[in-house]
């Protein structure tokens, strides 16, 4: 006579698998975790390659823009008069060209409804490269852009990503908004300490304290209650807009980098990532570096200015 399991044997058997289950599955979310940083790091590779590649061609790292009013004018070039943000200038760079001429009428700064349309089509466009994927994935998020060159966007792409203003970003006060063509650059290379903020040309040979020592853009502090409903006032416009919060991030002494965290900091300018343990930061020289949120306040300091004769090194 053929014996079956007793009901003694079921539930060990049950409760062995449960415990593989268990142990197994902190390893498979690690393994999975570290995909998605390295692809993480991989995004930033990218932004440093194709920054790099415009600064080549520019003679300058992608300009800040100039305001969060404005989003991208394909006829307005790569020079301090591109009222669009970093991201903007670098679609050519990043096998991204058809997305960045959306909208172009051989007019710069004027406010046609091919512009505006184009604008509107571009910010609900979103793109892989600018998103963490441990963070969010890549759709359309709760944003509050209504710009002056962009139809209104109230579901657009974001970004993960900010870059290195240094200790200010300095967008401008343009009085005359409805035309965009009232403004007064004075000397943008002077007025930070950073390498790209609002209408910046920072050179490669204005990077005085190293390209290998020197942030460019990095993972961004983002407080997890608001990934997805564009409440917080450093995550709340369209993706390409000029010199804002939402892809311009400090660091000086004051602004240290931080992990997400419920709870803390609404509204940020700091670097930070959802990664335990460090964030990812490309380099002038477009080389990807893993920052600890414990390096020392100077030494982060140092690392965000260009020019201040501090040379720092990154923290093995």
């Amino acid at each position: 006579m053929k014996r079956g399991f007793t009901l003694v044997e079921l539930l060990v058997v049950i409760a062995i698998i449960g415990m593989l289950v268990g142990l197994l599955l902190p390893a498979v979310q690690q393994a999975r975790e570290a995909a998605r940083r390295m692809q993480c790091n991989n995004n930033l590779k990218q932004m440093g390659l194709a920054s790099l590649n415009l600064e080549s061609a520019a003679r300058h790292y992608p300009t800040g823009g100039w305001y969060w009013r404005f989003a991208g004018d394909p006829d307005a070039g790569f020079n301090k008069q591109q009222m669009g943000g970093w991201t903007y200038s670098l679609l050519p760079f990043m096998e991204q060209n058809a997305m960045y001429q959306l909208g172009a009428d051989g007019d710069p700064g004027t406010e046609s409804n091919t512009q505006k349309q184009g604008a509107k089509q571009r910010a609900e466009t979103p793109l892989p490269i600018f998103l963490c994927p441990s963070r969010r994935t890549c759709k359309l998020y709760t944003a509050g852009t209504d710009v002056v060159n962009s139809a209104p966007t109230p579901m657009s792409a974001k970004t993960d990503y900010g870059c290195n203003s240094g200790d200010s970003y300095n967008n401008y006060d343009i009085p005359n908004y409805s035309t965009g063509k009232t403004y007064d650059f004075g000397s943008p290379s002077a007025r930070s300490k950073g390498v790209i903020f609002g209408a910046s040309e920072v050179s490669i040979s204005e990077v005085r304290d190293g390209t290998t020592n020197t942030y460019l853009i990095g993972e961004k502090y983002l407080n997890p209650d608001y990934y997805e409903t564009g409440a917080s006032s450093s995550d709340n416009e369209a993706i390409f807009t000029g010199a804002d919060w939402d892809s311009y991030r400090l660091a000086t002494t004051g602004y240290m980098a931080y992990q997400d965290r419920s709870g803390v900091y609404e509204n940020s300018s700091h670097f930070g990532s959802c990664h335990a343990g460090a964030f990812g930061m490309v380099m002038c020289d477009g080389s990807v570096q893993s920052i600890s949120y414990s390096i020392e306040p100077e030494t982060h300091e140092y690392l965000g200015s260009r020019n201040d004769g501090k040379v720092a090194q990154i923290p093995q």
